[in-house]
C-alpha cells in the first residue's frame, strides 16, 4: 500500500530544500557580484565579477530556471541594497540579461554532456552569446538609456562603435574567460560533489 502522506511529506521536504538553497546560491552570488574589480587597460566602469558561478552550479543540480532565478534575486538584493547611479535598475537589468546570455546557453550544452567538457563547452558557447548579445544591447539600448537618464548628450554612432570594439566587446570575451577558469578549479573539489550531493537530496 502507497503511503501518500509520506511522499507528499518528502514532496514538501524537497522542494523546500530546493528553494532554501536557490535562495542561498542568490544570496553568495549577490556577495559576488559586489566584491567586483576592472580589469587594467580597459573602462573602470566595466567591471569583472564571480556572482554567475552559483547561478551555474544552479543550473547544473535544478536546471535553467533556477540559474535564472538567482540570476533576478541577485540583481534584486543589489538594487534595494546598493542602488545604481541612474536612479533606475538598468544597471541590474544589465547584469540580468548578461547572466542569462551566459545560462541559458551553457544549460543546454551541459544537460546533453553532463561532463566537465560539456561544461567548458557551455560556458564556451554562453561566453560568445554573451560577447555578442551584450555588445548589440549595448548599441541599441544600454547606451542611449545611460545618455537619457545621465541628462547627457546623445552619443554619436561612431563613439558607441568605438566604446563597444575597445571596452565591451573585450570586457564580457575576458569576463567569460575568467568565469570559465574559475568554474573549470573549482568543479571537481567543490562543484560535482555537491551536485551529487544534491542531486541525492532530491
Amino acid at each position: 500500500m502507497v503511503n501518500h502522506k509520506k511522499e507528499r511529506g518528502n514532496m514538501f521536504q524537497s522542494k523546500a530544500s530546493k528553494l532554501v538553497f536557490i535562495g542561498v546560491l542568490s544570496s553568495i552570488s549577490f556577495i559576488l557580484m559586489v566584491l567586483n574589480f576592472p580589469l587594467p587597460g580597459l573602462p573602470p566602469y566595466l567591471k569583472v565579477d564571480f556572482s554567475d558561478i552559483p547561478a551555474l552550479i544552479a543550473v547544473m543540480i535544478f536546471g535553467p530556471i533556477a540559474g535564472i532565478t538567482v540570476e533576478a534575486i541577485k540583481n534584486i538584493l543589489h538594487f534595494f541594497i546598493q542602488g545604481s547611479a541612474t536612479g533606475v535598475p538598468i544597471d541590474q537589468f544589465a547584469n540580468f540579461v548578461a547572466g542569462i546570455l551566459l545560462v541559458v546557453p551553457f544549460s543546454i550544452v551541459f544537460n546533453r554532456l553532463r561532463t566537465l567538457k560539456g561544461a567548458l563547452i557551455g560556458l564556451s558557447v554562453g561566453t560568445v552569446a554573451l560577447t555578442v548579445g551584450m555588445a548589440f544591447l549595448n548599441y541599441f539600448v544600454l547606451l542611449p538609456a545611460y545618455s537619457y537618464l545621465l541628462n547627457m548628450p546623445p552619443m554619436q554612432s561612431e563613439e558607441v562603435r568605438f566604446l563597444i570594439m575597445t571596452g565591451i566587446l573585450p570586457f564580457n570575451l575576458i569576463k567569460g574567460v575568467i568565469v570559465a577558469i574559475m568554474f573549470f578549479l573549482l568543479y571537481n573539489k567543490l562543484i560535482k560533489p555537491l551536485e551529487r550531493r544534491m542531486a541525492y537530496k532530491s
